[in-house]
């Protein structure tokens, strides 16, 4: 292979990593953006559950069973 070719080879590769790290910083940025929405979507959730719909000594998880038409084991008994 001619030095030209090798010199070119080199640049390939170190834009193919530089692309590969941005890639990657990207994307776990996005995925940690994308939890934090969802975590806090559940906490207002689970504190709207428990404000408007759970009823006295009801947990937030049963009070969602019970709205969503799913029995808790309680209620099988």
């Amino acid at each position: 292979m001619s030095k030209i070719a090798e010199t070119n080879e080199k640049i390939a590769e170190k834009v193919v990593e530089g692309y590969k790290k941005i890639e990657n910083g990207v994307v776990e940025g996005y995925k940690k953006i994308e939890n934090g929405v969802v975590e806090g979507f559940e906490k207002v959730s689970d504190k709207c559950v428990e404000v408007l719909f759970a009823k006295e000594g009801e947990s937030v998880e049963d009070a969602k069973k019970r709205l969503s038409g799913n029995k808790t084991d309680s209620e099988n008994k």
